[in-house]
């Protein structure tokens, strides 16, 4: 068997060699378990955990399913592309048939390396090359899968699943149910946390805020801010633009370009003595940064943190310990924020994070900066080559995580994401990721955004953000 990579993206969705992994999970699974479903709840990294719909799965189970599917694999098994119909491709493996949202191949010659390794209730199909580790042990996924699993349990409480639950709700005339249940959800978890915060102010001088592009880090930031004055606890923002280094002396990447996300780009020296004299309480006067010239203004802000303030610090860097420099662990609580998702469109049909988030990030790119679809999709391999190297590595340092996505999201956007889409032509490098995303978004019933709340995470994007004006 040759084992290829067969795309530049590390999306797993868009690898048709780790789709096609995934028929023959289905296969395997067909032939060990016939009576149960086989789910794929949620990606972590460069893998998805998958777990045996209402059934444990033992270690022993696992370890037979990577030796069957490794066995399946190994052997140049044809897979028959049967028909593309109602935004499904259809596959004819063995003697099941598959459906799908991303295309796989028809042969298991061009499948890519994977592992298979036992994790919580079920298994995570690991996908990452160990050159890509860099020597670094596998991270288990803890905290993410606490969250993950914290939200599954709120679905089965109101009894949503899949997104036809939602879509019948839309139907049937009771969106508003879908969006009040949803925007509670997220108050109650914002509020959550800022108690939490109060519980542990005695040790904690420092609050830090991170997560990957359009995950609705500065609105989360800004109701997370709302909450803590509630609770008697005033944040007093440090932002780390400010902190850049002059344009000059900033690193290059690997093309000769400028690299302003890597954390070399800051003046770590003077960051991390502001850092450790704002948690000690002592004033700073903090640089402000011109972004027109690429320099430092002559001007600085006044900032201090007094005894019923917290410093907060908001950005891709935040959950990084290089940030930091010397301070003490315990005084700082981190939080991670990202639209993880939670409900799939088939029970083996989840929807990719990275897919909503690139859809909120073309929408709001189209709105507030007048850029065409094709200028965001054009950066976008850049945004996530940054998030891998800068946000994904630390995700596990958090102390609480945040998932941003709303139940009815895609519904609401989805007649924003089409008009955008609409101007892709036909001739685009880009009318393939148009046509994918149009396909995805044909699974969700458009819903009005009349009544979403202007606090709501998704007005970050669609508009009206009390948080951003118009």
């Amino acid at each position: 068997m040759t084992m290829m990579k067969d795309e530049t993206s590390r999306e797993t969705h868009l690898r048709k060699g780790r789709q096609t992994v995934r028929l023959g999970l289905l296969k395997v699974i067909h032939d060990l378990f016939p009576e149960e479903k086989l789910k794929t709840s949620y990606s972590i990294l460069e893998g998805v955990f998958c777990n045996l719909y209402g059934s444990v799965l033992s270690v022993r189970e696992v370890r037979l399913i990577s030796e069957k599917l490794h066995e399946w694999a190994s052997k140049d098994n044809p897979i028959e592309f049967i028909e593309k119909k109602n935004g499904y491709f259809y596959y004819q493996v063995g003697d099941i048939i598959v459906q799908a949202i991303y295309p796989a191949y028809t042969s298991t010659s061009e499948i890519e390396p994977f592992n298979i390794i036992p994790f919580s209730y079920g298994f995570i199909v690991d996908f990452e090359d160990p050159e890509t580790r860099s020597g670094k042990a596998h991270v288990s996924p803890y905290l993410l899968s606490q969250t993950f699993q914290k939200y599954q349990h709120w679905l089965d409480n109101i009894d949503i699943e899949v997104i036809s639950d939602i879509n019948y709700f839309i139907d049937a005339g009771h969106s508003q149910e879908v969006l009040r249940i949803s925007e509670a959800l997220h108050e109650k978890e914002i509020s959550d946390i800022a108690d939490k915060i109060l519980h542990e102010r005695r040790s904690l001088r420092v609050l830090l805020v991170s997560g990957p592009s359009s995950s609705g880090k500065t609105s989360f930031a800004q109701r997370l801010s709302t909450q803590l004055k509630v609770n008697g606890l005033k944040p007093v923002d440090l932002s780390l633009d400010d902190y850049y280094v002059d344009r000059v002396k900033t690193p290059l990447d690997e093309e000769g370009n400028f690299d302003f996300e890597c954390l070399e780009a800051l003046d770590l020296e003077l960051l991390h003595e502001h850092i450790a004299k704002l948690a000690n309480g002592e004033q700073v006067e903090s640089p402000l940064f011109d972004f027109s010239t690429g320099t430092r203004k002559k001007e600085t802000k006044t900032l201090k943190v007094g005894q019923q303030e917290i410093l907060l610090i908001e950005g891709i860097h935040a959950l990084n310990p290089d940030l930091l420099g010397d301070i003490n662990r315990s005084s700082v609580f981190k939080i991670y924020v990202s639209a993880l998702g939670g409900v799939n469109i088939d029970l083996i049909s989840r929807i990719p994070t990275t897919e909503i988030r690139l859809i909120r990030r073309m929408v709001r790119d189209d709105r507030t900066r007048g850029l065409e679809p094709e200028e965001t999709l054009k950066h976008w391999a850049n945004v996530r080559k940054g998030e891998y190297r800068y946000i994904f590595a630390f995700q596990e340092e958090a102390d609480v995580m945040f998932n941003s996505s709303l139940l009815y999201e895609l519904n609401v956007l989805r007649p924003h994401a089409e008009k955008c889409l609409a101007k892709i032509k036909d001739d685009s490098i880009y009318y393939e990721t148009k046509e994918r995303l149009l396909n995805l978004l044909t699974f969700f019933k458009p819903m009005e955004d009349v009544k979403v709340p202007f606090n709501s995470i998704i007005r970050e994007f669609i508009g009206d953000s009390i948080y951003f004006g118009k």
